[in-house]
């Protein structure tokens, strides 16, 4: 995700088109789609705490080879390393958080566990837009491998071991494929994430060329976009509990009002702020909506179910980045929003359907 809003920085680096470097989202989110389910049920019995360690040590090493990368191959196969095993961190990091806490508080566990993700809207992404302009993007890589490495750290020093694992049969934890229900949630994770990314891949981009932002401001209002999604990522956690599908039909509409309303409101960056607000409030409000809404579809693997909507969420970050890259060359940056807004429609549809069944 953050990788996203550096798009044109990195293009205009490594000489590709803005469209061509959304492809490696498309990369990075199509190897979780394929690998991450499986390797979340081979690695389902280790250690956690030795497991995350592992896997932010992963990180550090794919972020420091991306920081140094010359051509945008060189930089694909930086993004496909983590890609191997970010489903599996956040598979089994949402199934330890809802053991901790019950049944009845899963959402708001998840929603914690996803504050990191805000956070990173918050800090992360738009400082690391401001230092990929200011001091060139591989820096913004080269801070994410001395962040991951420094938790790592962190989690080998102070987080307490868990309960081993139970390993159980790989067929065992994908039965889960047979039940038709929870495959209809899965497609509607892939729905939602293509709605929302869609035009999300492609913000910076819409802020310095549709509604004139200068490319050293782009940072503040992804900035400002982040500092609202932490109240969406609150509330996503509060609600979904009672009624996840509601909370997802909620939330997706809402998105797609504040897409559309980006677009009318270029023209004052008042009204635009506003339309930005609303789009950022539904946006990370689903994150851990739609993680509490699979998982709870499937209890005798909640991690495997967790990451079966994470590979759901990358299947759907591709299929956005990748529609939006159609898109751009033919109709301008400016049309996204309003294909976006047509998928989340479908995903709305999709949605009702389910509750009547």
């Amino acid at each position: 995700m953050y990788f996203g809003l550096q798009l044109p920085a990195l293009a205009r680096d490594l000489q590709v088109s803005v469209a061509m470097a959304g492809q490696l989202v498309t990369l990075f989110a199509f190897t979780v789609m394929l690998c991450g389910p499986l390797l979340t049920a081979w690695l389902s019995h280790v250690e956690r705490k030795r497991l995350f360690v592992v896997i932010l040590l992963v990180f550090a090493a794919a972020n420091a080879l991306a920081a140094m990368a010359t051509s945008i191959w060189v930089l694909a196969i930086a993004r496909f390393i983590p890609a191997l095993v970010l489903p599996v961190f956040w598979g089994t990091a949402s199934e330890t958080a809802a053991q901790i806490v019950g049944p009845q508080k899963a959402g708001l566990a998840v929603s914690r566990v996803y504050l990191g993700i805000s956070a990173a809207l918050l800090f992360g992404i738009p400082l690391g837009t401001v230092a990929a302009i200011q001091f060139g993007w591989r820096s913004t890589f080269g801070l994410l491998s001395g962040l991951s490495l420094i938790m790592a750290i962190a989690l080998a020093a102070f987080m307490p071991r868990v309960a081993q694992p139970t390993r159980v049969r790989m067929a065992e934890q994908l039965r889960i494929l047979h039940d038709k229900r929870f495959l209809l949630q899965i497609l509607l994770s892939v729905l939602v994430f293509t709605a929302m990314f869609t035009a999300y891949t492609y913000l910076a981009d819409f802020l310095e060329t549709v509604a004139g932002v200068k490319a050293t401001h782009v940072g503040w209002w992804l900035m400002g976009f982040g500092a609202v999604g932490l109240g969406g990522n609150w509330l996503g956690g509060r609600y979904v509990d009672r009624n996840p599908l509601g909370a997802t039909i909620v939330c997706v509409v809402v998105l797609g009002l504040g897409m559309l309303s980006s677009v009318s409101m270029v023209s004052s960056y008042t009204g635009l702020a506003g339309a930005l607000a609303i789009w950022g409030i539904a946006y990370t409000a689903l994150f851990p909506i739609c993680q509490v809404r699979v998982m709870k579809a499937a209890s005798h693997a909640q991690a495997l179910a967790g990451t079966f909507n994470v590979s759901a969420a990358n299947a759907g970050t591709g299929l956005g980045a990748m529609l939006g890259g159609l898109v751009i060359p033919t109709f301008g940056v400016q049309h996204i929003t309003y294909v976006a807004a047509g998928v989340a429609l479908v995903a709305v549809l999709l949605a009702i359907s389910m509750i009547k069944r």
